[in-house]
């Protein structure tokens, strides 16, 4: 270990024990060692992030998945906020997305086809005959590059091959994660390709402000900036009308619990027991990134904010769980247990003229914004 390199440990190790000491709640982080492998032949590692608050993030780079979040309440007591699980054999046994970033198409492509430039390209299908999040093999089940890690950030890379999932053009993609002075969980995209191909990443961590496993998210007040939403058919691919949310359960311009609307009867979201639909945006008024949408937990006083450049953005109540899987804290997530809150092109954009393109050219670059940012309230 360089000089250099050594004296940022011994700061680290002393700036994780100065946090847990004025912590009312002591950080039970998870070990290194229990993600310490190797995939593909690429060595995986787990890598502990904190700002000078004591926000504490924790990371692996099979992923690029965020595997523990922590953020104080109103009390200064710090919680773990994201699902996830303790150890990577469980994160490869499991078809889970949670707290990696998704792609190289988040999101679904309707039966894993499109047609680009005169070319017709199938891709991998895994989710009722749709492309899901880039296919059986996306962005979540690779190995990152981990260009540099420092107290409070990290920088990842992946080369995805011409082919990859039946995507066309080899992309190179780069993502900076960072904890700021703010309180803000920043992700900077960026990518290139030499051929013209569809891209929208985005990153999918599932949170719960009251903890991870500590009960449903129902009380949670969600507001989301958008005027429209994406009605969706039985598989869940967009029809192509931009429906108001207006007078429906998909109202969320004004902080509302989310249980409350999920209690009003609407077909929209009964299909599949839960919301898992795309917003539209306001029109972006800047190339900077503008607010999306809030949650607020009033039990506990946890806020977060939703920043973004991206036009979307998807919400995912946490329809799936079923008590059967047991996350890292040994507690057992059930319906409504978490939620994301995915920054986004719209899905199936590839197949849907009117929507913005998610098309990246050669000789063009990639760029995209997500910002969580933590509070009390």
């Amino acid at each position: 270990m360089k000089i250099d390199d050594m004296k940022n440990a011994v700061f680290f190790f002393f700036f994780i024990i100065l946090i847990a000491c004025h912590s009312k709640s002591p950080l039970a982080l998870l070990s290194e060692s229990h993600f310490r492998t190797e995939i593909d032949g690429k060595p995986v590692s787990l890598y502990t992030l904190s700002n000078r608050n004591g926000l504490t993030m924790q990371v692996t780079n099979w992923g690029a998945r965020v595997v523990s979040l922590w953020t104080p309440d109103s009390e200064g007591n710090f919680d773990d906020i994201v699902l996830g699980y303790g150890a990577i054999d469980q994160y490869l046994e499991s078809r889970c997305f949670w707290g990696a970033v998704v792609g190289r198409f988040g999101n679904r492509i309707a039966n894993g086809h499109f047609s680009l430039n005169g070319e017709n390209y199938q891709l991998s299908t895994s989710d009722n005959g749709q492309c899901l999040h880039g296919g059986d093999k996306g962005f979540d089940r690779v190995v990152w590059d981990v260009d540099s890690v420092a107290t409070d950030c990290i920088s990842f890379s992946y080369h995805s091959k011409d082919g990859e999932e039946g995507f066309p053009g080899n992309l190179h993609i780069t993502m900076m994660y960072r904890l700021t002075s703010n309180d803000e969980f920043r992700i900077d995209y960026t990518a290139v390709t030499d051929k013209s191909t569809p891209v929208n990443p985005t990153h999918h961590s599932l949170f719960n402000l009251k903890g991870e496993g500590n009960g449903s998210v129902e009380s949670h007040q969600l507001c989301i900036a958008a005027d429209y939403y994406l009605p969706v058919d039985s598989v869940l691919i967009p029809t192509g009308e931009l429906a108001p949310v207006a007078g429906t359960s998909f109202d969320f311009r004004s902080p509302v619990g989310i249980g409350e609307q999920l209690k009003r009867p609407d077909v929209r979201w009964e299909q599949r027991h839960g919301f898992d639909h795309n917003f539209v945006l306001k029109q972006k008024t800047t190339n900077e990134p503008e607010f999306a949408a809030s949650l607020y937990e009033p039990s506990n006083g946890r806020y977060m904010e939703v920043r973004t450049t991206a036009p979307g953005i998807q919400l995912y109540s946490g329809n799936s769980f079923d008590g059967s899987v047991t996350g890292k804290s040994g507690k057992k997530y059930e319906r409504y247990g978490a939620l994301a809150l995915e920054t986004q092109h719209f899905p199936d954009s590839p197949n849907q003229p009117a929507f913005p393109s998610t098309i990246l050219n050669p000789g063009e670059v990639y760029r995209q914004v997500c910002i969580y940012r933590f509070g009390v309230k």
